[in-house]
Formats: C-alpha cells, sequence, structure tokens
C-alpha cells in the first residue's frame, strides 16, 4: 500500500545512521507518512558485513534504534528518544548493496517516555529484523552539547526524494 510522503527529516554531519559526511555511515533518509510511521532508506554497504555480503546485526540495530527513536519527532521535533531499552528479533539475512526501509511507530506515549516498534524490510516485502524500543523524552540541550550549524542538522532535499512510499 502506497503512503503519501509528509515531511523528510534532518540529517546530520558524522552521526553513523544519518551523517551525510560519514564516509562509513549509513546515510540514512528519513520521510514522516501520511499514515504516522517514520520510514527510513538506506543502502548498507561492504563495510556495514558480518559474514560475506550480510549486513552485520550491530548496524541492523542501529538504523532500527535511530528510525524508532526518531518517529517520536513527528508528534514534536524537539523531543528526542534516549534508548531505555531495545529487543530485536533477527528473521532473514539483510543483503548489502541493495536499499532498504525500516518503518517504524510509536505505539505508547507518556509524559516522560514512549515505545515504538519497527521493522527493516527487504526488498521482497519479507520482514528481516523487528524491534521494540522504549525511550525516554528529551530535548537535545540535556543530552549532548549540540550546535545545529556546526553538526550541519538540516533537511537536505533531493530530486530523488519520494512523494510516496509502498509499505
Amino acid at each position: 500500500m502506497k503512503h503519501r510522503v509528509l515531511k523528510k527529516q534532518h540529517n546530520s554531519k558524522k552521526c553513523i545512521v544519518c551523517g551525510m559526511e560519514n564516509e562509513l555511515g549509513l546515510r540514512a533518509s528519513f520521510y514522516e507518512l501520511e499514515n504516522g510511521e517514520l520510514i527510513a532508506l538506506f543502502k548498507p554497504l561492504e563495510e556495514h558485513q558480518s559474514y560475506p555480503g550480510r549486513l552485520h546485526g550491530g548496524i541492523a540495530g542501529s538504523i532500527l534504534d535511530e528510525t524508532i527513536g526518531r518517529a517520536i519527532m513527528i508528534i514534536d521535533e524537539t523531543i528526542w528518544g534516549v534508548t531505555v531499552e531495545l529487543r530485536l528479533k533477527y528473521k532473514k539475512p539483510i543483503p548489502l548493496n541493495e536499499e532498504l526501509r525500516v518503518i517504524a511507530r510509536i505505539t505508547k506515549d507518556s509524559s516522560r517516555l514512549f515505545e515504538g516498534t519497527g521493522e527493516i524490510m527487504l526488498g521482497n516485502g519479507e520482514v528481516a529484523v523487528s524491534a521494540h524500543g522504549k525511550y525516554l523524552k528529551m530535548p537535545i540541550e540535556k543530552i549532548a552539547d549540540f550546535n545545529k550549524d556546526e553538526q550541519e542538522w538540516q533537511v537536505i532535499l533531493s530530486d530523488d526524494d519520494p512523494k510516496e512510499i509502498d509499505i
């Protein structure tokens, strides 16, 4: 089913998941959908492998953690998710060098915490990894010394950005 993209989220300079100037990072792009879910698109490289031709499980956990943690920004872009707990279920091997989708959503929201789930989807629509996470809501000022300009925290629009995403 296709869903309309409402907004693209920010990227940074050096984050391992969203950093656009991190040569070894995933350089993921995040899109807010009309159904309230967040989609990350990324293409794992040879540098992200464990077994030959397969994405490392820790990298799979990182992209799921980032995507679920960012889903709260759909509701309030000033709140960041700090991971309290993350549970993963590995179901299928994840190939390298092909674009993959991560789908995340908020499943529970309270004043201090939120919970969410997410999946890494293979090109054929199968779920490769699923996750459930619990996050503490915090403003960035309480997490790190973060300068938006220095970190190049910005929305980077591209002609390749999808208008709709099939999930």
